[in-house]
């Protein structure tokens, strides 16, 4: 005999079918699974042995086969659990086959029969949404998740409630999503940043713009300070962005249990120490890695020369396209990774340069080697390039300046007219643009860059129009002399 459960394997963010076959045959009583199941997938036969007894069920007596169909699509983690035990379940006459063909499966088993979470339930749920089946068995604690994607989901802590709701029984309690919009998590305050009125109006300028921004100076200059704080000026994400944000998260593994639409721009700051795969990511998997964890947020490169060049070089496609394309000997998976680059710098190895007070100790030639771990073509797609300079006593002492929410009204205001009407430069804007493309090393991808710096800060002052002094703004945030030698 064979039962049979409907579940669904990952290929990137991607949800392929997957069929769980189970078939009984007499001879020595044995669990087998085919169809190119990875090692974490092959263990389930004891996870799933134990279960069913734990269960107070009955393992059949008899030789097992599960197939996990198609078998040339890699299958890969524990996921699989549930649908193998139901479909055993159902081949030896314990589970209403016909029941159980009616719902997508998926979770993780423990030896004592209790269901664990597992990633990627908001995708493997718009799976079984995209074949139309409208209920999905998943442990209680991915139900959440999977009611973002439309489906039903039956939330379960245990296999015998499993088994019990396909016969017939009892059925567990139904998911009740939570009312009201989730608090927005606390974010650091402009309020706390002294001084650098310049690298907050550029701070401001990047979030209203979704611009790239390179902050530049000193150490104890408040780079990263602020940097932080670019999250507490975003606007929350529309309902489609923060599904697709979810979604990465759900896959990848990052998902916090207590959240589930994740509506606010995510904020990613790896260790300049990341590896190429963690960075764009990759992996036996392959896995999404911080460019699209970041995906719809910020990605903060902290020190930023002393990442990896390679690494870095990695990021020029992704800040252009939108997207990382991780290919691997049995495919290609895709992933986004529209995010806004912000990264903070030294000017030289020791960090003496651009300080008044300190003398820069670097030779010219530990300056060009601190230069060229980044390239230009790399620095050609910040938007904005600011230097911080060493804060005074008096801006020290100074009051509490402008807070991130009265920053944050006017970004948004500012997205609506960036994004809802192209601004018509004036002529004397033009004319300014063009001798700027004359006189100075500014390349095709750089007069673009400035063009939308100066839509976004026209759009930041109500204007109607791209004035000359919007564009002299945008010009004055390209790559300085500190970092162009």
């Amino acid at each position: 005999m064979v039962g049979r459960a409907t579940t669904h394997a990952l290929v990137g963010l991607e949800p392929r079918r997957v069929e769980v076959e189970a078939h009984l045959a007499s001879g020595q009583p044995t669990l087998t699974i085919v169809g190119l199941a990875d090692r974490a997938c092959q263990e389930a036969k004891e996870r799933v042995r134990s279960g069913i007894a734990s269960a107070e069920l009955e393992f059949p007596k008899a030789r097992v086969v599960v197939n996990l169909a198609p078998a040339g699509l890699r299958k890969e983690g524990s996921a699989f659990d549930l649908s193998i035990a139901l479909a055993i379940l159902a081949a030896s006459g314990q589970v209403d086959p016909a029941a159980l063909g009616r719902h997508a499966v998926v979770g993780e088993l423990a030896l004592d029969g209790r269901l664990r979470p597992v990633s990627g339930v908001l995708a493997v749920a718009e799976g079984a949404k995209r074949i139309g089946l409208e209920r999905i068995l998943c442990p209680a604690e991915s139900a959440a998740e999977a009611a973002l994607a439309g489906v039903e989901p039956i939330p379960l802590r245990h296999l015998a409630e499993a088994v019990s709701y396909l016969s017939g029984g009892s059925r567990p309690p139904p998911f009740i999503p939570p009312n009201g919009r989730p608090v927005r998590a606390h974010a650091p305050d402009l309020a706390d940043v002294r001084g650098q009125e310049r690298a907050r109006r550029a701070l401001e300028v990047a979030a209203a713009g979704r611009h790239n921004l390179l902050l530049a100076g000193p150490p104890g200059t408040g780079k990263t300070m602020l940097a932080r704080r670019l999250p507490g000026i975003l606007p929350v994400l529309g309902r489609s962005e923060a599904l697709e944000v979810t979604r990465i998260h759900s896959v990848a593994g990052v998902m916090h249990r207590n959240r589930t639409l994740i509506e606010t721009p995510p904020f990613r700051a790896p260790h300049h120490s990341a590896s190429m795969a963690a960075i764009v990511g990759g992996g036996p998997g392959p896995r999404p890695g911080e460019v699209s964890l970041a995906h719809r947020g910020v990605l903060l490169l902290d020190e930023f020369p002393e990442f990896q060049r390679m690494v870095l070089e990695a990021l020029r496609q992704p800040l252009e396209d939108g997207v990382i394309s991780i290919a691997r000997a049995f495919g290609r998976a895709d992933f986004p990774a529209r995010f806004q680059l912000l990264a903070t710098m030294n000017l030289c190895p020791c960090g003496g340069r651009g300080n008044p007070a300190a003398e820069c100790g670097c030779s010219a030639q530990q300056l060009a080697r601190f230069h060229a771990k980044l390239s230009q073509a790399l620095l050609d797609r910040f938007d904005l390039v600011v230097t911080m300079p060493r804060p005074r006593a008096n801006e020290l002492s100074s009051p509490p300046s402008e807070g991130s929410d009265d920053v944050r009204r006017r970004v948004v205001e500012a997205r609506v007219r960036v994004d809802r009407a192209c601004l018509v430069r004036t002529d004397e804007a033009s004319a300014l643009l063009d001798a700027a493309v004359d006189r100075l090393p500014l390349s095709g991808r750089g007069r673009e860059r400035v063009v939308r710096v100066a839509a976004t800060v026209a759009a930041l002052s109500s204007a109607e129009r791209v004035a000359a002094e919007h564009v002299a703004e945008a010009l004055s945030y390209r790559v300085p002399k500190e970092l162009a030698t």
